[in-house]
């Protein structure tokens, strides 16, 4: 008798979701913060020293004390919600998101606000230290109504003893210079013979001054005086700031990035919903529920950490409905044995949940360790799509594991589910009467196959495309990116079909030469050059403003020192390594040695393959590669832990394997009964990197090509080469060492 009850509950359930997140994801991503790459803006990494160079001399106090200045200079300038991150030894990243006016932004922040005031040969009577804290305004000259800035001096008879004394030197000598940020060795001399020097004025003193206030004159435009006397207010650094590493984004280039993202998203997460409801007849409509619920609870979790949301954390979010749909398709292809086997709907649903839980974990595990890695190493937008990405494998554990059990087990347990076996995609013919003691061999497409048979194939397939891998790296190398090998990088949108030459006559104009100019975007509209060496900041204004009043657009300009070039190389290493070798010792304690030195194998396979596209294609090779790298890193000791794990199952059943043979029929099974779960999951993770990579913002192109040669690589390794490779290492010595399973292990590793 069908149990009504349980239905009319979960429709309930689904509409107060429904209701739910209909009414407040509005909120939620309204409220959301997006980063730089999103809504433009900029991101500057200091080195900070002290005046005399000494590095010793910064600590935390030192820092903290340089950051609290830095954030008043900021304030002036309207940004809403500034970022500053103090990076031991000796480091403060800005990150400066939807401001209007870069070059302001940058020039008020590396600006020491030093005031000094000199006489022609260069001897220091005053400093900003006389004057009174905050007195510094903008105004105009009563009689040529000219931008000037005031300031008044602590101590009147002061300065009136200075006027008195520069007053009495002979002219043209008897002037006051007044400089901002005076270095030794900077004269007086010299800077009056340029047309634009680096003091601020230099009036004549005819006559003693003994009044308070004190007029700056140096032909200012207003913008100029009211950001001098803003400097002035928010006070001297005691330190030296120096850029090691900045890029920014134009406001037009993160809406448009946003805008091509968001839609690659919606067509990925699109394909994913169709194709589980067309595949998994009603228990996909469940998954479609619950990944519904867990995009939900990801943006809402997300905004709750006050999150900053990049455009590698949207393409995180889409992934993460692929891998989120993997526990799904675990579950059910589960079930769909079991209904094969005979069983009814009940008795299958709860061996499906039973049988797939340890995989799940597992599989979720390892990818958790790799994003956990990729934090730890990655830079600010990286670790943006490592958060999220940890976020995603958490609540697609809950809502996959949990939230389609609950609402599953409503339907099934309701009794309506009995007796329709095709709801679950089993057609009746397919289905073993509960009498036949024979085991149904497991078919893709209605077929076997004998990947072991084959195995020697594969490994000579795998070992020549290594070989011709490793003969392209040699040749070819990596185009690597600025992250990289330090200089400048250069992003214009033109707006229209443009010409390298066009460009590059563009940069001739304002006299600099870059190292090359490539085209992309849809209609070559989109033009990057790059720069062998670090583009000061004067250098940077001019290509900004030039740009913008040419094409309507500020360009993106990245900027890497070598010190942070370096780094950068050697922490993507480390981040690899790392996660490997964390990946390793779970494999080995979850499973045994031999299983994972196959993983490790299989994700050097996978690896490899991307350097050796990226070194044959000559596609640009940034930090979001490693973050690409280290993604699938993850996903394929996923796909190869959910073989693994049949292999284990399948051995536990046998309880003791004494030839290859039997070893190599047993890995066969379990390769063709994991064989559609792979193929499934690949296909839908890789459908969401596809969209990316044809739909995505430009600057996710390279990242999303990364992503699609490794899913298609893992899926490759896990099925073709781990597993075939345990099987002979472990098959050489199993007539000496029989494997033997036993039930008291906790994790049921096999025993020799």
């Amino acid at each position: 008798m069908v149990k009504r009850g349980r239905i009319i509950a979960f429709f309930l359930i689904v509409l107060v979701l429904a209701g739910t997140i209909g009414t407040t994801i509005t909120g939620i991503t309204k409220d959301m913060k997006l980063g730089l790459d999103l809504q433009g803006g900029v991101e500057i990494l200091y080195t900070v020293e002290s005046r005399d160079g000494d590095e010793e001399e910064i600590d935390t106090e030192a820092l903290e004390a340089t950051v609290a200045s830095l954030r008043e200079r900021v304030d002036v300038l309207g940004v809403s919600e500034p970022n500053f991150t103090i990076e031991e030894p000796n480091r403060i990243r800005v990150q400066l998101a939807g401001i209007e006016n870069e070059n302001e932004a940058r020039e008020l922040l590396s600006t020491s606000a030093r005031l000094s005031f000199r006489d022609v040969y260069d001897k220091e009577y005053l400093d900003g230290s006389d004057i009174v804290e905050g007195s510094a305004r903008q105004d105009f000259d009563p009689t040529t109504n000219q931008p000037i800035v005031t300031v008044e001096f602590e101590d009147a008879s002061a300065f009136g003893e200075v006027t008195s004394e520069i007053s009495q030197m002979p002219p043209p000598n008897n002037r006051l210079a007044i400089w901002m940020d005076y270095e030794q060795g900077d004269s007086f001399a010299e800077e009056s013979q340029k047309a634009d020097p680096k003091y601020i004025s230099a009036p004549s003193v005819r006559y003693t001054i003994n009044q308070p206030n004190v007029q700056i004159d140096g032909d200012f435009s207003v913008e100029e005086a009211k950001r001098l006397a803003d400097i002035l207010n928010a006070g001297s650094l005691d330190v030296n700031l120096t850029e090691e590493y900045t890029t920014s984004v134009g406001a037009q280039f993160g809406l448009q990035a946003m805008d091509k993202t968001i839609f690659a998203g919606f067509l990925g997460v699109g394909f994913i919903f169709l194709f589980m409801i067309a595949y998994y007849r009603f228990p996909g409509l469940i998954a479609v529920v619950t990944l519904s619920l867990y995009i939900y609870l990801v943006l809402l979790v997300f905004e709750l950490m006050n999150g900053v949301l990049t455009l590698p954390g949207i393409a995180a979010l889409i992934l993460g409905v692929g891998m989120a749909v993997d526990a799904n398709i675990i579950t059910y292809e589960r079930m769909k044995e079991e209904l094969k086997e005979g069983k009814s709907v009940v008795a299958s649903f709860k061996a499906g949940n039973s049988n797939s839980l340890s995989t799940i974990f597992d599989a979720n595990i390892t990818t958790l360790i790799a994003a956990t890695v990729l934090f730890i190493f990655g830079t600010s937008s990286v670790k943006g799509f490592a958060t999220l990405l940890m976020v995603s494998i958490v609540l697609s554990f809950v809502t996959a594991v949990f939230g389609s059990r609950f609402f599953l087990g409503l339907w099934v347990n309701s009794k309506f589910l009995n007796k329709r076996p095709g709801w679950f995609g089993v057609k009746k013919s397919e289905i073993k009467n509960i009498a036949d003691k024979n085991e149904i061999e497991p078919k893709v497409f209605g077929r076997q196959f004998d990947f072991v048979k084959q195995r020697k194939k594969f490994f000579v397939v795998s070992g020549s495309l290594v070989l011709a891998g490793i003969a392209c790296l040699s040749i070819f190398g990596l185009n690597l990116g600025i992250d990289f090998t330090s200089g400048s990088r250069v992003e214009i949108n033109v707006g229209e079909t443009i010409t390298a030459e066009k460009i590059e006559q563009d940069f001739d104009e304002i006299g600099i030469e870059p190292e090359n100019i490539v085209l992309s975007g849809d209609n070559n509209d989109i033009a990057v050059a790059r720069f062998d060496s670090k583009l000061e900041q004067e250098t940077v204004a001019t290509v900004r403003s030039y740009f913008n009043d040419a094409y309507g657009s500020d360009p993106n300009v990245s900027t890497v020192s070598p010190l942070v070039g370096q780094e950068l190389a050697q922490n993507a290493i480390l981040a690899v390594i790392y996660a490997s070798i964390g990946i390793v010792i779970y494999v080995a304690i979850r499973f045994e040695f031999y299983f994972a030195l196959t993983a490790i194998l299989a994700l050097l396979h996978d690896a490899f393959f991307i350097l050796a596209l990226f070194s044959i294609t000559q596609l640009e090779f940034d930090i979001t590669i490693i973050a690409a790298i280290l993604t699938i890193v993850g996903y394929s000791i996923n796909d190869t832990i959910v073989t693994f794990d049949r292999i284990r199952e399948n051995l536990k059943a046998k309880k003791r394997v004494r030839s290859f043979a039997e070893l190599a029929k047993i890995i066969n099974r379990s390769l063709m009964q994991t064989l559609g779960r792979s193929i499934n999951t690949v296909l839908t993770v890789i459908v969401a990197a596809i969209m990316l990579y044809i739909f995505g913002a430009v600057s996710i192109t390279n990242f999303a090509f990364a992503l699609v040669v490794g899913l298609l690589a893992g899926t490759y390794s896990s099925l073709f080469i781990a597993a075939q490779v345990w099987l002979v290492w472990r098959g050489k010595s199993i007539k000496e060492k029989p494997i033997v399973y036993t039930e008291k292990k906790r994790n049921d590793s096999p025993q020799v």
